[in-house]
């Protein structure tokens, strides 16, 4: 009865488990279908294995990204989904949306927003958990506004009844399974409807192409607890159970990793200075978010100074294009539940002491002038 009313009106049921896609157990070889004759097997960007799926190594090829995106929709989530929507091969598949930055109702009302201004109207969101899985909801109102995109009116906003029937987690469990080996899921946001979704389906983390978290911190840096960065604060369970379980290529987008990689101010006004309705909506929606940074509160958050800094974004990025990672390391990660004022902060192996074989990739270095191209790209 709980587990219904957490994941919204959708509940999944069992004919979404039964009807899942099974993948093959053995695939010798991948072919694209374009010219096999004029390029070699490396060129074309698939590399031959007897593996259970291809491996595909970055050669700006226009092959179809399948995303499924899960957010708690503040300004940077609003960023993210605008840069995937920009991206000619991106196919977005659906946006789940959960309580965090803001309220979920707000939420969803954002991710419309975001979609009409971008004319993707027909990109179908779903409404999720609208509490963490224990404790109370985080208020991050400080830095995105009580509605999440800085309070600023919009009085032609979409209206929820855009919002699909099917709750996030029953979505969630039959897009990955009906895609089975595609799916990017790209998380910015509390951790909690991945954490449902895998509860549901045990066996959700292997159907998963990779699962790219904006979250967690790797230096103890918090900037909503002493210790913790705000999406793994606001639901630490489902973050412990999200890091645990989902066995899939993980790759993991810090907070201080995504302070060090900030943009100078500069670009953030030529950006903002473009001529299209993208770029008025964004500075609209970010200019209480750019305040709240000169803040005495913000400015002791921040890892290394002031800056343009883009979080969720280096996620989705990830996800987008192989090739964006130029520094990375490989470390198993779980998450403190039980500490005085260490809960939520993720905890980063150095030594294999925790014994698993699973690790996630933590971000380390990218490269910021294709990050600088795909954002003013966005906004064009």
């Amino acid at each position: 009865m709980a587990l219904t009313w957490l994941v919204g009106s959708g509940a999944v049921s069992s004919k979404v488990l039964r009807n899942a896609s099974k993948r093959p157990s053995k695939l010798l070889f991948a072919v694209r279908p374009d010219s096999f004759t004029r390029a070699s097997k490396r060129e074309r960007g698939i590399y031959f294995t007897n593996i259970t799926k291809p491996r595909y190594f970055s050669t700006g090829s226009s092959m179809v990204k399948k995303l499924l995106v899960d957010v708690d929709c503040g300004v940077d989530d609003a960023q993210a989904l605008m840069v995937a929507l920009a991206v000619p091969n991106v196919q977005i598949l659906g946006i789940t949306c959960v309580s965090g930055n803001t309220c979920v109702e707000n939420v969803c009302k954002n991710v419309l927003r975001v979609l009409k201004v971008c004319q993707r109207l027909e990109i179908p969101v779903f409404c999720g958990a609208a509490k963490p899985l224990l404790g109370n909801v985080i208020s991050a109102g400080l830095f995105h506004g009580q509605d999440g995109l800085g309070d600023a009116p919009d009085p032609d906003a979409p209206g929820l009844e855009l919002v699909q029937k099917e709750g996030a987690v029953s979505a969630m469990i039959r897009i990955i399974n009906e895609h089975p080996g595609q799916v990017s899921l790209v998380a910015t946001a509390p951790l909690t409807n991945l954490a449902l979704a895998v509860r549901i389906d045990p066996s959700l983390p292997q159907k998963l192409k990779g699962l790219y978290i904006m979250g967690g911190n790797t230096d103890s840096r918090g900037n909503t607890t002493a210790c913790a960065e705000y999406n793994f604060a606001a639901d630490p369970e489902a973050a412990y159970i999200v890091l645990n379980e989902y066995l899939c290529p993980t790759y993991i987008a810090s907070w201080e990793f995504t302070c060090h990689s900030k943009l100078p101010w500069e670009f953030c006004d030529g950006w903002l200075g473009q001529d299209t309705d993208k770029a008025r909506f964004m500075k609209k929606i970010f200019q209480h978010s750019i305040n709240a940074c000169f803040s005495e509160r913000i400015e002791k958050e921040l890892v290394g100074g002031q800056g343009f800094v883009c979080c969720d974004a280096y996620a989705m990025v990830t996800a987008i294009d192989d090739s964006f990672i130029l520094e990375s390391e490989e470390r198993a990660v779980t998450v403190e539940l039980t500490g005085t004022y260490s809960r939520g902060m993720m905890v980063v192996d150095h030594l294999d002491l925790l014994g698993k074989t699973h690790k996630a990739v933590i971000l380390k270095k990218v490269d910021l002038e294709k990050f600088k191209k795909l954002l003013m790209d966005a906004l064009k």
